[in-house]
């Protein structure tokens, strides 16, 4: 009996490590289910069939209630995160107008670096490459990096 009672706990955490870390059909559900049925099934054979009927209605009721309680609205309330990201990033390169002249520090192959307005700024290059101390001018800003092309 035991044995049947270690394998339903470990059923059990493996059902909740399924529906909290693990969703999906991973190999913890598939773990959960071997468990539950191999005590079951020990039951039935290696004790009474009422204590097999007993594992298999705890079995059934501790999954349902797991189910129950983890897809309850108000249970996943208490760890949500409550707060909104109100401020945006400003770089550098958002700050630069289009048709800016700038000059390179390093080759452009097709990513490297410009000083522009006495800033450094990562971009990137329209053309093949471009060789360090060249002109360039801006063509456009890509996230955080220029778009820039030989003048």
């Amino acid at each position: 009996m035991t044995w049947i009672i270690i394998l339903i706990i470990i059923g059990t955490l493996l059902f909740i490590a399924e529906l909290v870390l693990l969703p999906g059909v991973t190999i913890a559900a598939v773990a959960a289910f071997c468990c539950f049925v191999t005590a079951i099934t020990w039951a039935f054979v290696e004790q009474e069939f009422l204590t097999g009927i007993y594992v298999l209605v705890a079995s059934l009721a501790i999954i349902a209630l797991l189910t129950a309680l983890f897809f309850r609205r108000r249970t996943w309330k208490n760890v949500a995160l409550h707060t909104d990201i109100k401020e945006a990033v400003n770089s550098p390169a958002s700050k630069i107008e289009i048709g800016a002249h700038a000059k390179t520090l390093s080759r452009l192959a097709p990513m490297g670096t410009v000083e522009i307005n006495g800033q450094i700024i990562e971009a990137k290059s329209i053309a093949d490459f471009i060789d360090p101390h060249t002109t360039v001018v801006v063509t456009g800003i890509d996230n955080f990096s220029l778009i820039v092309k030989p003048l």
